[in-house]
C-alpha cells in the first residue's frame, strides 16, 4: 500500500515536472501565460504575506529546508543497518520525489521566468554591439554623468530598510508611467537575517522565490544600496537573469527623482563599463580613470575596502588586472567578450552620444 502511494506521488510529480520543463521551451507562451499572466498574481500574494513579518521569512524557510535534509540524512545513517531490502528502492524514490516537488514549486513561484524572452525586447532596447571607439565614448559619458551627480549630492543618507523600500517603490511607480513591466504592488524589501555571513559570502542582495522577498545586505556602503534595492525588486517582478535585473535596476534608479538613487545607478554602471574598457583597451581605461572625480574614486575605494574587510576573494575580483580575471573565469572569448548590460547601455544612449559627437 505504501509502495503504491509512493509510486503514484512520484508519477504525478514526474509528470508535472516534465510538463513544466517542456513548457519552458516556448518563451512566447511563457511570457503570455506565466510571466505576464499567472506570475504577477502569485508574486504579489507572496509579497503581501511576507510583508506581514518584519524579518526575512525566506531565510527561515531555507534554513528549515536545509535542516530537514540534514535530519533525513542523519536519520538514514543511524538506521542504515536496520533497513529492509525494499528500503533500498523506496528511499531513493522518496528523495527523488522530494526534489521533484521542490523543482515544481520553484518553477511555479518564480523559476519559469528564466524561459521568458529577454526583457530588452519588451522594453524595445536593441542588441547592437559596440566597437572600441563607441565603448570609450560610452565610458566618457558615464564618467561625466557620475561626476556631475556626485557634485549634486549632499550627505548620503544612512538608509533603513523601510526607507529603501518606500523610495524604491516610488522610483518604480515613476517608471510604471512608461511601461507596465515596472508595476510593483505590495512592496516587500527585507534586510537579511545575518548580514555578516552574507558579506563573507560576497553577496549584495538576493531574491527568495519561496517567500517573494527581495533581501538586502544592509552592511553595504550607503551609496550602493539604492541601486541594489532596485535590482532585487527587478527579480521580484520576474526578471530572472542578473544582467536583465541590472538593466531594470539602472532604468529605475537613474530615473528616480532622488539624486542619491541616480548616482547609485550611474556609479554601478560606470563600474561595468570601466571593466569592459579595461579588458579591451587598458590605455583608454587609464585616460578615463584620470577623469573621474576624487570623490567618486573615494567611493570606489570605500567599496573595495568593504569587500576586503569581509570577503578577500571579492576584493581580489574588484581589484584584479584584466588578464588575471580572464584566467580566473576561463574567459575563452577574451577581449572579444561582451557584457549584456553594457550592450544595452550603449543602445539606450547611442543616439544622444552620436548627436553630441
Amino acid at each position: 500500500m505504501i509502495a503504491r502511494r509512493l509510486l503514484i506521488k512520484l508519477f504525478i510529480s514526474l509528470g508535472l515536472a516534465i510538463l513544466i520543463f517542456t513548457f519552458g521551451f516556448f518563451p512566447t507562451l511563457v511570457q503570455k501565460y506565466y510571466s505576464t499572466g499567472f506570475y504577477p498574481y502569485i508574486s504579489s500574494a507572496l509579497r503581501f504575506i511576507s510583508s506581514i513579518f518584519p524579518f526575512a521569512i525566506g531565510d527561515i524557510i531555507y534554513a528549515l529546508l536545509i535542516g530537514f535534509v540534514f535530519y533525513k540524512i542523519f536519520r538514514f545513517y543511524k538506521q542504515r543497518k536496520s533497513l529492509k531490502k525494499t528500503d533500498r528502492i523506496f528511499v531513493p524514490l522518496q528523495v527523488l520525489n522530494f526534489f521533484l516537488v521542490l523543482y515544481i514549486i520553484f518553477k511555479i513561484v518564480w523559476g519559469l521566468n528564466y524561459s521568458r524572452p529577454s526583457v530588452s525586447e519588451e522594453l524595445g532596447i536593441g542588441n547592437e554591439k559596440y566597437n572600441l571607439k563607441e565603448l570609450v565614448l560610452l565610458g566618457d559619458y558615464f564618467v561625466q554623468k557620475t561626476n556631475n551627480l556626485k557634485l549634486k549630492q549632499g550627505k548620503i543618507p544612512a538608509y533603513t530598510i523601510k526607507e529603501l523600500e518606500v523610495k524604491s517603490s516610488e522610483a518604480y511607480s515613476l517608471m510604471l508611467q512608461k511601461n507596465q513591466l515596472f508595476r510593483y504592488q505590495n512592496p516587500c524589501l527585507k534586510s537579511v537575517l545575518n548580514a555578516w555571513i552574507i558579506s563573507k559570502i560576497g553577496i549584495e542582495g538576493y531574491y527568495a522565490p519561496l517567500s517573494g522577498e527581495a533581501n538586502m545586505n544592509m552592511n553595504l556602503p550607503d551609496f550602493v544600496k539604492p541601486y541594489v534595492s532596485c535590482h532585487e525588486i527587478g527579480h521580484q517582478l520576474g526578471i530572472a537573469y542578473e544582467d536583465e535585473a541590472n538593466l531594470l535596476g539602472y532604468l529605475t534608479a537613474s530615473n528616480s527623482s532622488d539624486v542619491n538613487y541616480q548616482y547609485s545607478a550611474n556609479y554601478e554602471m560606470l563600474r561595468y563599463i570601466l571593466f569592459e574598457i579595461r579588458m579591451k583597451s587598458p590605455d583608454d581605461y587609464k585616460i578615463l580613470y584620470s577623469k573621474i572625480l576624487p570623490q567618486v574614486l573615494a567611493d570606489f575605494k570605500t567599496e573595495k575596502e568593504f569587500w576586503r574587510k569581509y570577503n578577500g576573494d571579492m576584493f581580489g575580483y574588484m581589484d584584479a588586472a584584466f588578464d588575471s580575471f580572464l584566467k580566473l573565469n576561463n574567459q575563452k572569448k577574451g577581449i572579444d567578450s561582451y557584457q549584456d548590460i553594457v550592450i544595452w547601455l550603449w543602445n539606450i544612449h547611442k543616439k544622444e552620444l552620436t548627436v553630441a559627437n
